[in-house]
C-alpha cells in the first residue's frame, strides 16, 4: 500500500497543507514543536479511528476552529485507488466518507489506510498499565479485520449499560432489585458472547505475533534472550488451561471461552453487585511479555523496553501484511533514541517495507536514503517544504 497524497485543514497546527508521498522513504526534518508530530498523528486517526497521544477528536481541531479536515489518496497493493475523509467537529459528530461515500460506522473505514505507527508513546506497552497492552492489539487486530472493531465498539456498549445497572442496583431492594438483576443477566449473556469472540481474536493475535515479535527483537538489539508473549485473562485459571491445552491451534474456539468466562462472571456476582462494576472480561485482560527469564515490565533496562516496543509494532507489519495490503510504516522520533548500531539495523529493517514516513529533529540521525521534508512552524502555523530537487515518484 501507498499513501499517495494527504491534505489537512485546521488540523493541529495546520491550516491548510497539502503533501504528496512517493514510494520509499520520506522523512520530515524539522525543530521539536513545528508540527511533524501533528502530519503523523493525523495519518494515524484516518487508519485506525483515534490518536496516539489524545482521546476523542476535539484537540486534534485547530485552536479557534471548529471543523478540521483530514483527507488522503491511496493506491492499494492491487493498484487500486481509494480515498478517505474526516472531518472533525469539536461539538459535532465526526463525518467520515470512504472513496466518496458517507459510512455509517467509523469501524467501516477503519483499515482501508494501514499504518504501523511507532512513537515515544509506545514504551508504554512495555512499561505501562494493562490497557496500553490491550490497545496494542485491539488497533492490530481492527486494522487486520475491520470487523473487530465493530465488535469491540458493541462490547464496550453494552459494558457501559452493565456498568450502569450495577451501580444503580446497589440502592436498589425487593422487587426492583429483581428485575435489575435479570436485566443484568441480559447484558452479561450479550458480554459472554461479544467478549469470548474478543479474547480468541486476542490470543490469535498473540500467537501469531510470538515469532516475527522474537525475531525483531534479537535482530535490534542483537541479544541472545527470546521474548515470550502470553495472553492472560481475568476470567481466571480456567481459561489460562484452555489456552495451554490449545497452543497447536492459533484461533482458539470459540465455544469453551464462553462458558469459562460465563462460569467467572457467576463467580464473582455478589462481589459486582457490591462494588457496581464489570469484574470480568477483555477490558480487564493483560498482556504478559517476557525477556528471557524476567518479565518485561518492571526488569527491562531502557535499551530493553525500547527494543522490545519497537519489535512490537515492526512484527505488526508481518501480521497485517499476512491479511490484505502491507501498510505505510510511520517512525515518530524513533532514531533520536537510539544508538548508532540500532540506527543501523532499524534502516536495515526499513528496507523491506514500501512505504515509510519518517520525523526527526535532526537530519544525521536518520541512515536512510529518500525524500525529505522540511517542517517549519511561521507565525503559529505548520509548513511543508519539500526539498527541491527530490519530487515525488
Amino acid at each position: 500500500m501507498q499513501l499517495r497524497h494527504l491534505e489537512l485543514v485546521d488540523v493541529r497546527s495546520y491550516d491548510q497543507a497539502s503533501l504528496d508521498l512517493p514510494a520509499g522513504a520520506t522523512v520530515l526534518v524539522g525543530p521539536n514543536a513545528q508540527g511533524k508530530t501533528n502530519l503523523v498523528e493525523a495519518v494515524h486517526r484516518l487508519a485506525t479511528g483515534g490518536s496516539h497521544r489524545v482521546a476523542g477528536d476535539g484537540p486534534l481541531v485547530r485552536m479557534g476552529r471548529d471543523l478540521g479536515l483530514i483527507r488522503c489518496e491511496l493506491r492499494t497493493d492491487a493498484g487500486r485507488h481509494r480515498r478517505v475523509e474526516v472531518e472533525l467537529g469539536t461539538g459535532r459528530r465526526t463525518r467520515i466518507r470512504v472513496d466518496g461515500q458517507d459510512v455509517r460506522r467509523a469501524a467501516e473505514a477503519i483499515g482501508v489506510l494501514r499504518v504501523v505507527l511507532f512513537a515515544p508513546e509506545d514504551l508504554r506497552i512495555v512499561r505501562g498499565d494493562p490497557g496500553d497492552r490491550r490497545r496494542f492489539l485491539d488497533e492490530l487486530l481492527s486494522q487486520r479485520r475491520p470487523a473487530f472493531a465493530a465488535a469491540r465498539a458493541d462490547y464496550d456498549r453494552a459494558l457501559r449499560q452493565r456498568n450502569q445497572l450495577l451501580k444503580r442496583s446497589r440502592h436498589l431492594s425487593g422487587s426492583a432489585s429483581e428485575a435489575a438483576a435479570v436485566t443484568i443477566g441480559a447484558w452479561t449473556e450479550q458480554l459472554v458472547t461479544l467478549g469470548s469472540q474478543l479474547v480468541a481474536a486476542r490470543i490469535a493475535a498473540v500467537r501469531t505475533l510470538a515469532g516475527p515479535v522474537d525475531r525483531c527483537y534479537r535482530e535490534l538489539a542483537d541479544r541472545p534472550e527470546t521474548v515470550s508473549m502470553r495472553y492472560h485473562s481475568s476470567a481466571g485459571e480456567v481459561v489460562e488451561e484452555l489456552l495451554d491445552h490449545a497452543v497447536t491451534d492459533p484461533v482458539p474456539a470459540v465455544a469453551p471461552l464462553a462458558r469459562a468466562l460465563a462460569a467467572a462472571y457467576e463467580e464473582v456476582a455478589a462481589e459486582e453487585r457490591a462494588r457496581g462494576v464489570t469484574l470480568v472480561g477483555p477490558h480487564r485482560d493483560d498482556l504478559g511479555l517476557t525477556i528471557g527469564a524476567l518479565p518485561a515490565k518492571g526488569y527491562a533496562s531502557h535499551g530493553e523496553a525500547w527494543s522490545l516496543a519497537l519489535a512490537l509494532k515492526l512484527a505488526t507489519f508481518d501480521v497485517l501484511a499476512e491479511v490484505g495490503d502491507r501498510p505505510v510504516v510511520l517512525l515518530d522520533d524513533v532514531f533520536a533514541e537510539l544508538d548508532t548500531t540500532r540506527r543501523q539495523r532499524l534502516a536495515a529493517a526499513c528496507d523491506r517495507f514500501e512505504q515509510v514516513v519518517v520525523t526527526a529533529a535532526v537530519e544525521a540521525d536518520v541512515p536512510l536514503a529518500g525524500h525529505r521534508v522540511d517542517v517549519r512552524l511561521v507565525d503559529g502555523v505548520s509548513r511543508l517544504e519539500p526539498r527541491t530537487g527530490e519530487p515525488p515518484s
